[in-house]
């Protein structure tokens, strides 16, 4: 295990603390889209025991953009709510159905939907991170990363979709570099040849700027589906833009391998979220 830290670039030592909050209660279903929205969607909503308001985690699954479901991501919930976090793991609209942008609109009135429901669930609107894994992880990057004024952030973003902090593990962040395959043509509804600037638009690594919140990203050094590289790049675009940044290795585990084994990633992500959003 490697662990890079903006601000000591060694390997770093993680202090978890003590678990906050066993007791938790979580609210299922819950609809965050407009009732005009193409199609429905809902999440869960982890809630600790206790009076807030609660620092508030947005949870995103993998699955390449087409499939799996926000069940995956139960038992990271459950981790980060034992830690004192409000969770909402979502869904989001699926390729090929729906091509990106879709899914960062989705995103984004998910958190919308956290800061007009903070008060009935003791949210703290001014303490909302994202967390997602492969191309959920992508998608939080997205949503971080997207400036005021940028057109991603119209009509559906502003400021009430801003984020305090980002997770991303094996997150695809340089949709560049899949000039063949499947999955991403899919997603963007174009192939490589056909839309470069689509391929650079979707990519969290091109916009990057100096007001982006801190990100944890984490990756397995033997991923064959997402290049450990796709990490590496995003922290050395993170470094250079002046944004606080970690980045945790794992150097012997895989894509799969590292969402099934990853207990350490989740600690360190959860020491990160901790410290960005518990100020």
């Amino acid at each position: 295990m490697t662990h890079i830290n903006s601000n000591n670039p060694s390997q770093s030592q993680i202090t978890s603390g003590p678990e906050l909050s066993l007791r938790y209660t979580v609210y299922k279903d819950q609809v965050f889209t407009p009732d005009d929205w193409p199609e429905s969607l809902s999440g869960d909503l982890y809630l600790p025991d206790g009076s807030g308001p609660n620092p508030t985690v947005l949870l995103v699954h993998g699955g390449g953009w087409e499939r799996r479901d926000r069940k995956d991501m139960n038992s990271i919930a459950e981790y980060l709510v034992k830690h004192g976090f409000a969770v909402f793991n979502i869904s989001h609209r699926f390729a090929p159905d729906y091509t990106f942008p879709d899914q960062v609109y989705d995103l984004q009135q998910a958190v919308h939907w956290l800061r007009r429901n903070s008060d009935r669930y003791r949210i703290d609107p001014e303490r909302i991170g994202a967390y997602g894994f492969s191309s959920g992880g992508h998608l939080v990057l997205m949503l971080g990363t997207i400036s005021p004024g940028d057109e991603l952030d119209r009509p559906h973003g502003g400021e009430n979709a801003r984020l305090q902090a980002i997770v991303a593990g094996s997150a695809p962040t340089d949709l560049r570099k899949f000039k063949g395959g499947r999955l991403v043509p899919q997603f963007l509804g174009k192939r490589y040849e056909e839309d470069l600037a689509l391929f650079t638009r979707a990519s969290p690594i091109v916009h990057v700027t100096a007001d982006d919140p801190p990100v944890f990203l984490y990756h397995g050094g033997l991923d064959m589906l997402v290049d450990i590289s796709h990490s590496r790049d995003m922290k050395l675009a993170l470094d250079e833009a002046n944004v606080k940044a970690e980045l945790y290795i794992l150097h012997y585990l895989g894509h799969v391998s590292l969402f099934v084994l990853n207990d350490s990633a989740t600690e360190a992500a959860q020491v990160f979220l901790r410290r960005y959003l518990n100020k």
